[in-house]
């Protein structure tokens, strides 16, 4: 007979993990995630329901945003701080929410240090960030000693507050970092100059918090064990450090890569999965304390394979508790597969933080407004017809069904999906088809009525008694005026993604924005894509995984992707190339391209397009590029071609997606809207 724990799915990610004076159920972090709700009046309110459906939904340990320990170390000027004992009120209202929910949490102690937005920051040295416009003042003695300080104080206050523990942020550039390497540690003093004298700020901490707290609290230290910048630490550095903060009381070392001003991805959709797990298996060797493995872990069998191989003793996954807040319940059903995967898109997550917005998730909307977008069940059921079965049709079907109306889904092609199956198909974006099979599990989950290859009419609605039609048929190519431009060797971007097209070696890719970088991507890539091959993306980025380089890329060649084609990307304007790009990914498309020697002409004319190929006027000089095909990304226009037809019949008719605003391929607005309607129809 089988016992138990031989049949539960994910033994290891489900088993509890025993710290002497406490036990965690599983081996699942909640990663700490910027909400911007730390800054919202209510937003304590919000943040309280927030961690407590994660707690629910079965997380062993919860990580907060990071809150500042004093005002310089703020994010911004009207950054959270937890310094006084009247602060605790409000985090009162998170820890009760969350043990309520029989879980626990640590607050993220954060300095920023030269990355705070506002001109009151300090650092190690007076250097300042490439990502910041605010030079850093070079930190006295008196302020490290009272910031040692502020760190204890804000340990002490959290324990007060309710929480289980801390984590002290010492890694991804932030002020503890910024003492620990030659980068921004230029200091000849006893906090500069030997490592034993940068990494004493980080020690002071650690010791200082463990005595105005004791034994029984939790501390996580988030070490930085792989910088990914010049003059970061050698990997003998982080081990000395490591065994140091061991010795000082530490409870858990968690992994920390890459600082937010390196040129390496780490989070990005482009990123193999568990790309960072052998860093900390390096660790492993050297510690006794347990160790927590983080970035690009979004499904339970890969966080089951870090844990089987031993990489690690826990793993730490942030934004995958955005897409679905019951991803450890699920798991423990054996439910993987009706997951809600993060795609590592940070379109709404980072994007949104960056931009001084709230945080939500592209594939969950509800992701941080729990308390504000809910689909209660309702007592005026309808007969709802949706029109296009894109991420924005899927989503308001989904989404009305669970509120208990009937819902009728309609797709004039022979698959689900819209945009998103063209999207699935760019290199590093491959993971988006975990999202396609997540959206269509939930419409058989949800028993509704799909119907494919079904072009409805006027009179097939209004024949069929809907009592609401919800207009969700997406865009299509908005084609130039350009002379020629029905010449065979055209195509647009849905017919190149899509494999009806047949590209040669030469190419000009017409449109810089989102779309005509992954059609340059797409077209460029030869053999395998590097997301999903680990090595080769290694290899790509210049990464030295023996870390005796200092960062770890150190004096490390980039190995240059070899291109399938020689391609040309145009664009009207003179502004520099993918400027309308998301903040947190748009440097990564642009050093892809870079990397593979896509000639970029900006401020062009486009003049004709004949047998010999394209002719444009650069800087007012005729040119000809002499290409096999060329691919127009200029945009799109809305489909909505029944919405008149609907009106005048008398229908109520809805527009969300791209039929309502033909921008960017824009998911996020589309899952969105179609949720929003949902809750309110």
């Amino acid at each position: 007979m089988l016992n138990n724990k031989a049949m539960q799915p994910f033994p290891l990610m489900l088993s509890p993990l025993d710290l002497g004076f406490t036990t965690l159920k599983n081996r699942v972090l909640m990663g700490s995630m910027h909400t911007g709700l730390e800054e919202e009046k209510g937003g304590f309110e919000k943040l309280a329901a927030f961690y407590a459906e994660r707690a629910r939904g079965g997380v062993g340990l919860i990580v907060t945003g990071g809150i500042a320990p004093n005002f310089r170390g703020r994010i911004s000027p009207h950054g959270s701080q937890l310094s006084f004992s009247w602060q605790t009120k409000k985090h009162k209202l998170i820890t009760d929410a969350v043990h309520q929910a029989d879980g626990k949490i640590c607050l993220q102690i954060l300095h920023t240090g030269r990355y705070a937005y506002h001109p009151f920051n300090v650092s190690a040295s007076s250097i300042k960030a490439p990502i910041n416009p605010f030079k850093p003042r070079q930190m006295s003695e008196r302020q490290i000693k009272n910031t040692i300080k502020d760190f204890a104080t804000t340990c002490h206050l959290a324990k007060k507050a309710g929480y289980d523990g801390v984590e002290i942020m010492g890694s991804e550039g932030y002020l503890i970092n910024q003492f620990l390497c030659l980068r921004t540690n230029k200091r000849q003093d006893q906090w500069g100059g030997s490592y034993q004298n940068r990494m004493r700020l980080a020690l002071e901490i650690v010791k200082a918090s463990r005595k105005k707290v004791g034994k029984d609290f939790i501390i996580i230290f988030r070490l930085s064990m792989l910088d990914l910048v010049d003059e970061g630490s050698t990997w003998d550095e982080v081990v000395e450090l490591a065994k140091a903060l061991e010795q000082e009381g530490v409870t858990i070392l968690n992994t920390g890569i890459g600082w937010h001003e390196a040129r390496i991805p780490t989070i990005a959709t482009s990123v193999p999965r568990a790309a960072f797990s052998w860093v900390t298996a390096k660790m492993k060797k050297e510690v006794s304390i347990p160790l927590i493995t983080t970035n690009r872990i979004n499904t339970p069998e890969v966080a089951e394979s870090i844990l089987s191989r031993g990489d690690a003793d826990m793993v730490s996954m942030a934004r995958p508790m955005l897409a679905d807040s019951e991803f450890v319940n699920k798991a423990a059903r054996g439910e993987s597969d009706s997951i809600n995967i993060c795609i590592a898109c940070n379109q709404a997550c980072l994007d949104h933080v960056f931009k001084q917005k709230r945080a939500s998730c592209l594939v969950n909307p509800r992701a941080c407004y729990e308390t504000e977008l809910n689909f209660e069940s309702t007592s005026n059921v309808k007969k709802l017809a949706v029109i296009g079965g894109g991420m924005a049709g899927m989503a308001f079907a989904i989404y009305a069904a669970q509120r208990g109306h009937q819902v009728s889904l309609f797709e004039a092609k022979d698959q689900l999906g819209g945009q998103f199956n063209l999207a699935k198909n760019v290199p590093g974006k491959e993971e988006f088809v975990d999202s396609l099979n997540y959206f269509i599990g939930e419409l058989d989950r949800q028993k509704i009525n799909v119907h494919l290859k079904s072009n409805q009419s006027v009179s097939d609605l209004k024949e069929a008694g809907f009592d609401e039609v919800i207009l969700a048929t997406g865009v299509k190519p908005r084609i130039p005026t350009i002379e020629g431009i029905d010449n065979p060797m055209v195509f647009n971007y849905q017919q190149v993604l899509s494999g009806e097209a047949s590209i040669g070696p030469r190419v000009a890719v017409l449109g810089a924005g989102g779309i005509g970088y992954d059609i340059c991507e797409f077209l460029t890539e030869k053999g395998q894509s590097h997301t999903v091959n680990l090595d080769l993306w290694i290899k790509e980025w210049g990464i030295d995984t023996s870390i005796t380089a200092p960062g770890g890329v150190g004096g490390v060649m980039q190995q240059r992707p070899e291109s399938a084609r020689q391609i040309y990307m145009l664009q009207r304007k003179t502004e520099r190339f993918g400027k309308s790009l998301q903040p947190t990914t748009g440097w990564i498309h642009r050093a892809a391209l870079k990397k593979r020697t896509v000639e970029m002409v900006g401020g062009v004319e486009y003049v004709k397009i004949d047998d010999q190929g394209l002719h444009i006027l650069e800087d007012n000089t005729p040119r000809i590029l002499e290409v096999d095909n060329i691919v127009i990304c200029t945009g799109q226009e809305s489909q909505r071609s029944l919405q008149q037809g609907l009106e005048e019949a008398g229908v109520v008719v809805h527009l969300i997606g791209g039929a309502d605003f033909a921008g960017e391929l824009d998911a996020k607005r589309a899952i969105r809207q179609g949720a929003e309607l949902a809750a309110r129809i």
